[in-house]
């Protein structure tokens, strides 16, 4: 049994497949929410995609790649909304959004739970979303995957799924592009009948029924399952004591 497996926790794994996200992309600018999608954009970073665009959320290109939490010790470039609109208009961005609720067609909410003129929970509103997943690469981290959060339709929506996209006509559905979910339990994509959600990997120590038992919906099965991949001793080494040498990470999955 590899010593990764031994050692590596549940939210080691999940940055590693966030980190995944980016694969392959490119000079583009990660803009991740919530702390797994951003210990994973800065792994990616200093491994696999070095050309990759980190920033502080505001007007600051990062120069380095700090620690969860610190500060970067000097800039790249100044990135104002201006230019971060032509970003997005030129997709040339991948956005890891966290969410309330998702489902099988990748429709996303974050706005609010129940009725949404009278909700019995009010959430973020939805913010960007709607002009993020018309525009570039959207992905979605789902730290605790259950029937609440993977769910048949979402109350509202604020992320556009594939249909919808469709639907909206040829200016929604050009760039429209759902690339992953990541979850506490595993990795999903769109490559399902129609455009809908598919299992791409389950993490090593979840079971198929674990997983069917946490989703509310149908969910396009492969022929055969495979296992997430495990961080390697590098990624291990960079997770643990360069970028959350505060464990950090460990709050946002459950062991």
């Amino acid at each position: 049994m590899p010593e990764t497996l031994l050692t590596a926790s549940r939210a080691e794994i999940a940055v590693a497949a966030c980190s995944d996200l980016f694969r392959g992309q490119g000079e583009i600018l990660a803009s991740p929410a919530g702390i797994i999608p951003t210990l994973g954009a800065r792994l990616a970073a200093l491994t696999h995609a070095p050309t990759l665009m980190l920033s502080d959320g505001e007007s600051t290109i990062y120069g380095d790649v700090p620690a969860l939490g610190a500060q970067s010790e000097f800039s790249a470039g100044y990135l104002p909304y201006r230019e971060l609109f032509e970003l997005i208009a030129a997709g040339k961005r991948h956005v890891v959004m966290g969410g309330a609720q998702i489902d099988r067609e990748g429709n996303h909410n974050f706005s609010a739970i129940g009725d949404h003129f009278q909700p019995h929970r009010q959430l973020l509103g939805s913010r960007a979303a709607a002009t993020n997943t018309i525009n570039h690469t959207t992905s979605y981290w789902i730290p605790r995957q259950s029937k609440r959060s993977f769910v048949p339709d979402v109350d509202f929506v604020t992320g556009v799924g594939s249909t919808r996209a469709k639907a909206a006509g040829p200016m929604a559905a050009r760039f429209h592009n759902l690339h992953r979910v990541v979850t506490n339990l595993g990795v999903y994509d769109f490559s399902g009948p129609g455009g809908t959600m598919a299992l791409r990997s389950l993490h090593p120590d979840t079971t198929l029924d674990e997983m069917l038992e946490s989703t509310g919906f149908e969910l396009h099965l492969p022929d055969t399952i495979e296992a997430t991949r495990l961080p390697d001793q590098q990624e291990l080494e960079l997770i643990r004591e360069v970028l959350d040498p505060a464990r950090r990470r460990e709050q946002e999955v459950s062991p």
